[in-house]
């Protein structure tokens, strides 16, 4: 069977090897925080961490040995809660259904690490995540709060 590291804890997977890691990660271990959008990797719901890099995960075969170690909503509350991009989210009132705001998160952390300081136009480069509630000036104010913690 194909195995996982997911957010830091080895998993095993019995899924066909064209599952896409979205069906892997909320079917077999049930991490229902990686939510569907579209299918197609353009609304971004599904993102996740691959090694670093934030990956739209409806579009990746999952049974690859790939790491999927960071989550919005895995590990210890403790850790969570501390998160700069965390608490500048709950700071501006970010999420309003929160649908995306998994998907979000991870590609706003992924952004962070590789542009500590982000301007507009690399926020606008780098966010490509669709939310349909609209919060995108208040996503913008939290990346820059966060930025500067």
């Amino acid at each position: 069977m194909p195995r996982l590291s997911i957010n830091g804890y080895p998993q095993q997977v019995d899924v066909d090897p064209d599952t896409p890691l979205l069906w892997v990660l909320r079917d077999t271990p049930g991490l229902t925080g990686t939510r569907y959008g579209c299918g197609v990797a353009q609304s971004g719901a599904c993102t996740v961490d691959i090694d670093g890099v934030a990956t739209r995960s409806c579009s990746v075969p999952g049974p690859l040995g790939r790491r999927c170690p960071n989550y919005h909503d895995r590990g210890p509350v403790a850790e969570w809660w501390s998160a700069p991009v965390q608490k500048a989210w709950i700071a501006h009132d970010v999420p309003q259904c929160g649908y995306c705001q998994s998907g979000m998160i991870m590609a706003v952390v992924a952004l962070l690490k590789d542009k500590p300081q982000p301007t507009d136009a690399d926020i606008d480069t780098a966010i490509t995540n669709i939310c349909r509630c609209g919060t995108y000036a208040r996503i913008r104010t939290a990346i820059h709060t966060a930025a500067a913690a």
